[in-house]
């Protein structure tokens, strides 16, 4: 899993309380971040009612999140990856967990009141029920089997057990009825319990009160299939099921979520697990103009969130070429913040030129250093001064920066303004360019790019580089990982992206300016 964006927000309560008026062109979404239910041996295979007991525990746990939701006027409700079962299996272990999942572009199928079409469904008719119960559309992941031709064609793709097995997400109208099933492209090491599938798919569906969703899962967020193919299609309300791992100081959960939305102009309904072993927590409903999350913190009891807003409707199709400009209003647990018109116009793609205080003609700085940051060598320099500007290149590939501390900040604390172009070969192959400014972890420059969760500093910046994609994903995360949003931030039509900030809330941990090289990944 990666990088990328930001804006402001803060989690306190798991009380959730919507008010204000209902709008036509918005919906109300919830998402939950699931403590899963783990089994404690998933190397060892259960027979298929051990397998249904443990689902069951964790099942049961989404009644009690829908019934909630439901009376908060939810529409749709989604649940993260691996939320039924948990993880760590091996591809004989998972063997009773999997259900055959019907195409629904084949077949029209309701589980709840059709039981008995398909064997061996108890989870798909669970699910189902649990939309028709509570009158909502339900996205959940669950683990799909399909047979393929190994017998009648050895020469296919098949495994060598015969059958296909895929990590799925799964979509349920408010009536029970399937109305999508989505097999996992990018598998992230080491789901050895899955197989990806041999053709991307490019799914969404429809619903009466927001128009068209894409979906996707997990890792396939970094990847062109199937996400920026869904993007370029021109959907722009996303399902997204995960269960992420954070790693600072670029691959924070909330920090990606948020970039992406900002980044590709879309809303995404984003639903983690909770497992602080694992560093996993992060969960948000986001759009272009505004962000509800959640992240725990250190401390924090180990239990599940919650979330509710009012998203706006973004399908064009849906609201007549209309886009909704108007954001819901939200709650106790969350603080949404609103674009600014130089943002709504980035988001846009609108040309137009750098500030006049650009630090593009800066020379490169010549006292640098190499650092890993995520697996990859940054080169860095360190800001050295109260204020100032600095350059770092790799190769042709350049970063600019005008920064000012503020007086109350920390004189312990260093900084470092690091550079990356490349590809990424760690947990998975992409393409990169990205500038990140950065709270290194010590004193010394080999700290720069290690893992910072908190910061004093406070300082105004003007970030600056020019990218070889469109695809840029802006992030400002604070101490305490708080998203902060960018006070103006400019594309021109050169590919040059600046990114200004200032008066911030929290110390600085990471600003970022992150391109996504898609067309190189096969390079």
């Amino acid at each position: 899993m990666f990088l990328f964006v930001a804006f402001l927000g803060l989690s306190l309560s798991a009380a959730v309380v919507l008010t204000g008026p209902v709008a036509d062109s918005s919906y109300v979404a919830a998402v939950y971040e699931h403590n899963v239910i783990l089994n404690p041996n998933p190397h060892v295979p259960l027979s298929r009612p051990e397998a249904l007991q443990h689902m069951q525990k964790n099942l049961d746990i989404y009644e009690e999140q829908a019934a909630r939701a439901a009376q908060q006027g939810v529409q749709i409700l989604v649940f993260p990856e691996d939320g039924i079962y948990g993880f760590n299996f091996t591809r004989s272990s998972i063997s009773s967990y999997l259900e055959t999942v019907p195409d629904p572009q084949q077949e029209s199928w309701n589980p709840c009141t059709e039981p008995d079409t398909h064997n061996n469904t108890e989870v798909l008719q669970r699910l189902s029920c649990m939309a028709r119960r509570h009158n909502l559309y339900l996205v959940a992941n669950m683990a799909d089997l399909q047979p393929c031709p190994l017998r009648t064609n050895p020469s296919s793709s098949c495994p060598p057990d015969g059958r296909w097995q895929f990590n799925t997400n799964v979509v349920f109208r408010s009536d029970g009825l399937l109305v999508a099933r989505y097999h996992k492209q990018n598998l992230y090491w080491p789901e050895v319990a899955f197989d990806s599938p041999s053709q991307p798919e490019i799914i969404t569906f429809d619903t009466p009160f927001a128009g068209r969703f894409g979906t996707m899962i997990c890792f396939d967020i970094l990847f062109h299939e199937p996400t920026i193919t869904l993007v370029e299609q021109g959907v722009r309300q996303f399902i997204y099921p995960t269960a992420w791992v954070n790693m600072l100081p670029l691959m924070d959960s909330v920090q990606f979520q948020r970039a992406f939305s900002l980044g590709a102009n879309v809303s995404l309904l984003a639903a983690n697990l909770r497992h602080d072993q694992r560093k996993m927590t992060g969960s948000g409903i986001y759009s272009p103009l505004s962000a509800t999350y959640h992240h725990a913190q250190r401390g924090d009891p180990e239990e599940g969130r919650l979330l509710v807003a009012r998203v706006p409707v973004l399908d064009p199709l849906w609201l007549n070429q209309s886009v909704a400009s108007e954001e819901g209003v939200v709650r106790e647990d969350s603080t949404s913040s609103t674009a600014t018109d130089s943002e709504a116009c980035q988001q846009e793609s609108c040309s137009t030129t750098p500030p006049s205080d650009s630090a593009s003609s800066v020379p490169p700085s010549s006292t640098t250093f190499i650092s890993s940051m995520m697996y990859d060598p940054y080169t860095f320099v360190l800001l050295n001064e109260t204020e100032g500007e600095v350059k770092v290149c790799n190769g042709t590939f350049c970063c600019s920066l005008q920064y000012h501390r503020s007086p109350q900040s920390s004189s312990e604390e260093l900084y470092a303004l690091g550079v990356f172009a490349g590809t990424h070969t760690v947990f998975g192959r992409f393409a990169l360019q990205v500038c990140a400014l950065v709270r290194c972890a010590g004193s010394d420059n080999a700290s720069c790019g290690q893992e910072v969760e908190e910061a004093e500093t406070k300082m105004d910046f003007l970030l600056e580089a020019t990218f070889g994609t469109k695809y840029v994903y802006p992030s400002v995360l604070a101490s305490k990982l708080v998203l902060e949003q960018p006070e103006h931030l400019e594309t021109s039509a050169t590919g040059r992206v600046s990114m200004k900030h200032s008066n911030m809330t929290g110390g600085l941990v990471t600003a970022a300016l992150s391109g996504r090289m898609y067309h190189l990944d096969s390079q």
